[in-house]
């Protein structure tokens, strides 16, 4: 089977590295997945009030390819956190099913791929003299692990420092104790809101909102460190961490820095939002800092 028809058959369903594919255990020609339940959902609350309709597009579709695969994607159950059990195709032989999963694999194989390569993108603006910061993450008050990241203080220095001052902070309030109020799963986890602590808050260092400052950083994968905004010039201290490429949000969001560590924590928190945004656990910045 070739990857273009597994992808026909995930036509709107993203296939990503957490999405399980497996036999069914009642029939060795059919294969279910799990993976997160966004059918019938409302457009998701957004980043900056427009911005977010991309993430809300992975419904799925029943499509047939042949006489070979004649079901696909039919919805089986839904879990509480979110998921959804579903079958993902149905062959007449246990040899067109194996190699659906061998070409599905590859994809989440590819996809890996692309995602370092991306990573890739933003590790090459890296520079010495920029600032190393830190959040240590608690998930409901257990320890979750460290996140370190670069902030591109050549690029965008107005913005790399008050990001870099928040962890710090040396200007009387900062990102400690402050939580991730919206998560998206595959695209991005928000915090920052240090007033409020629900997403209508923040304060920046330089008083409230601050200008835009560069978009020469593009979301070109994921860690990317970005403002939240909700419009031009409207920047303070919410920011997110993109999970994946998120090339709709370029010339919109300032992107100044990337996570140099601890991306296997800010997964894990991706697997804790909802197709709502908000987190099935309380996620909160325990501590932060800088590093040098």
């Amino acid at each position: 089977m070739r990857r273009e028809q597994v992808l026909r058959v995930c036509a709107n369903h993203s296939i990503s590295p957490s999405i399980e594919l497996k036999p069914m255990n009642t029939s060795a020609n059919s294969l279910v997945w799990t993976a997160t339940d966004y059918s019938g959902a409302a457009l998701a609350p957004r980043l900056t009030h427009t911005h977010m309709q991309m993430s809300t597009q992975n419904h799925l579709a029943v499509i047939s390819l042949s006489r070979r695969c004649p079901h696909v994607c039919m919805f089986v159950h839904t879990e509480g956190d979110g998921k959804v059990e579903q079958l993902a195709a149905k062959f007449k032989t246990p040899e067109l099913a194996e190699s659906f999963t061998r070409a599905f694999t590859d994809c989440q194989s590819r996809m890996c791929q692309t995602d370092a390569a991306q990573t890739s993108a933003a590790e090459a603006l890296s520079r010495g003299s920029n600032p190393v910061v830190f959040f240590d993450i608690a998930v409901d008050d257990e320890r979750a692990g460290r996140v370190v990241m670069e902030l591109f203080a050549h690029l965008v220095p107005r913005t790399a420092e008050n990001f870099r001052a928040l962890c710090t902070g040396e200007m009387g309030f900062s990102y400690r104790r402050s939580i991730f109020h919206r998560i998206i799963p595959d695209f991005m986890c928000q915090g920052g809101d240090i007033t409020s602590q629900d997403g209508t808050g923040g304060k920046s260092i330089y008083g409230g909102k601050f200008e835009d400052e560069s978009f020469e950083v593009r979301h070109t994968g994921p860690g990317l460190l970005s403002m939240a905004n909700r419009g031009r010039d409207t920047n303070n201290s919410q920011f997110f961490i993109t999970l994946k490429k998120a090339e709709h949000l370029d010339f919109k969001h300032v992107a100044f820095g990337f996570v140099k560590d601890g991306m296997d924590v800010v997964r894990r928190i991706g697997e804790l939002g909802t197709k709502d945004g908000k987190p099935t656990e309380t996620i909160t910045i325990s501590d932060c800092g800088q590093i040098f």
